[in-house]
């Protein structure tokens, strides 16, 4: 009776096991099949950054030519180089599906063949060294991972692939190839202003998309109607009144102005700052704009480089500098998108009083909780020790929309001239990425053309490990290290408490 019942017991778990195993098969069979005739993934990430944006959607799905795409990928690469190597795959896969296979690709492993390293080479990717572990050791090995996009004759390189920010890389070289009459973008020019040259990122991002040309203003011809945005940057001579009425003008006709503005200026290494005037300020307060010629302090901020004597040696140490504010509070909207945080070097406060209810002001940036201004002149004092009394304002804003009802045109102002400039020659500077975007975005939506403002931001998130508390670090610390210890300790307890389980069942079984 007991041999029966114990046969009767394994017969039903065999079954089971059996059932399960068919199930669990089918339905991993099933799931593959779906993959590869519906591409999905699921997208835990904060920023979405492994789902398509719509501007991406649009894109293909109004494609006229077909586009292809010659991906020059190594292989047998380290693990998170093949990670990168997939995930572009992927992105293809569902560029492919969404452009009604408009988007052609092929992966070509140019290490096994000459001649594919000669066509690679000679469309713009190159190779580049990679660490790869062997036999316990670590060897330099070279390695393609670019690729080329084509449309008709015309091609653009994509000279290394990354995982963040490919699906940017592939949607603006196919954009850039697609769009055949580009808008014109003015940057102003002939008082004092950086030429195109001096803003070499911008100008970078903007080429994608614009034509980004040089303007000068003469008194005898009006503003080209074919300049849907103008912008003026860091100004530091008088604008003269026929120019400012010409670019009343331009507004009045739907033209758009974006302004960068410095009210004050500061140099470092002759510690001092002063006002600064050139008329544009005059201008802008007959609108009701008034940027402040104070400083903006702000207890977020950059540091500086400082040289100190120890001896008979010179040392370098950071100095916090408020001066230098780290804007990383915004308002809602497209032009903000995205953005994590902007350095404003040498900023000033604004101040919107136009009681006018046909024009409104609205703020795009502020500073943080902890800030607060100083007036001009002002001595730089390095050493200084700053304390709360230095920071009794809060969310100053310092960029900002001034938009009137009867649909005349719309200008974005930044109380910083500075913050899109990289300079020439030795003043050169590389950007704060997302101050690039800023501007690239401002001049997006005044243009009307805001497709790849949620896309240009994608996966760029400024978040320092120094903005989390020492009791986070410790927890997920901790975590990191015990949780994995305590899910084997559980598993195994569970295991324990069912074999006690089965054995007290087959003892019962036995007395009976």
């Amino acid at each position: 009776m007991l041999n029966n019942t114990l046969n009767y017991v394994l017969k039903m778990t065999k079954s089971k096991l059996y059932l399960t195993l068919v199930l669990t098969t089918g339905i991993v069979i099933l799931l593959n099949l779906l993959g590869n005739n519906f591409h999905f993934r699921l997208d835990l990430t904060a920023d979405k950054r492994y789902t398509l944006s719509q501007a991406t959607k649009d894109i293909l799905q109004n494609l006229d030519e077909p586009v292809t795409v010659k991906v020059y990928f190594s292989e047998d690469l380290p693990p998170q180089l093949e990670t990168a190597r997939q995930d572009f795959q992927d992105l293809l896969t569902e560029y492919a599906d969404l452009s009604d296979n408009k988007v052609v690709y092929e992966f070509l492993n140019p290490s096994e063949d000459t001649q594919l390293q000669t066509e690679a080479e000679q469309s713009g990717v190159q190779p580049m060294m990679v660490g790869i572990r062997q036999k316990d050791k670590m060897e330099q090995q070279q390695a393609y991972m670019g690729a080329v996009v084509k449309v008709g004759e015309q091609q653009e390189v994509i000279p290394v692939i990354q995982g963040i920010g490919a699906e940017y890389d592939l949607t603006t070289k196919i954009k850039k190839l697609a769009v055949t009459d580009k808008p014109v973008v003015g940057l102003l020019q002939g008082h004092g202003e950086p030429n195109i040259m001096e803003m070499m990122q911008v100008y970078q991002e903007l080429s994608i998309l614009y034509r980004f040309e040089p303007i000068v203003l003469t008194d005898s011809t009006n503003i080209s109607s074919t300049y849907k945005t103008i912008a003026i940057i860091r100004p530091t001579d008088s604008f003269p009144d026929s120019h400012l009425q010409k670019l009343d003008a331009f507004l009045e006709n739907q033209g758009n102005l974006l302004v960068a503005l410095n009210r004050v200026s500061g140099d470092i290494n002759q510690r001092s700052g002063d006002e600064i005037k050139t008329g544009l300020e005059t201008w802008l307060e007959q609108k009701g704009l008034i940027i402040e010629n104070q400083f903006l302090l702000d207890a977020q901020c950059a540091s500086i480089t400082m040289q100190e004597q120890r001896g008979a040696f010179m040392m370098a140490h950071d100095v916090q500098f408020p001066f230098l504010p780290i804007i990383s509070t915004f308002e809602e909207h497209p032009i903000t998108s995205g953005l994590e945080a902007i350095i404003l070097p040498f900023a000033s406060p604004i101040r919107f009083t136009n009681q006018n209810p046909n024009v409104s002001f609205t703020p795009l940036a502020y500073s943080s909780e902890i800030s607060g201004t100083l007036e001009v002149p002002q001595e730089f004092d390095f050493e200084k020790n700053w304390t709360e009394d230095d920071f009794l304002d809060q969310n100053l804003p310092v960029a900002g929309i001034l938009e009137q009802k009867d649909k005349l045109g719309k200008l974005v102002i930044v109380a910083d001239g500075d913050f899109a400039v990289n300079g020439s020659g030795d003043k050169q500077q590389g950007l704060q990425p997302d101050n690039v975007f800023f501007m690239v975005n401002s001049i997006d939506w005044l243009s009307d053309d805001t497709g790849l403002i949620d896309l240009r931001t994608k996966g760029g998130d400024y978040r320092p490990i120094a903005q989390i508390n020492e009791g986070t670090k410790l927890f997920f610390k901790y975590t990191n290290f015990l949780l994995p210890l305590l899910l084997v300790a559980l598993y195994g307890f569970y295991r324990t408490q069912m074999r006690k389980k089965q054995r007290r069942l087959r003892m019962e079984q036995d007395f009976s």
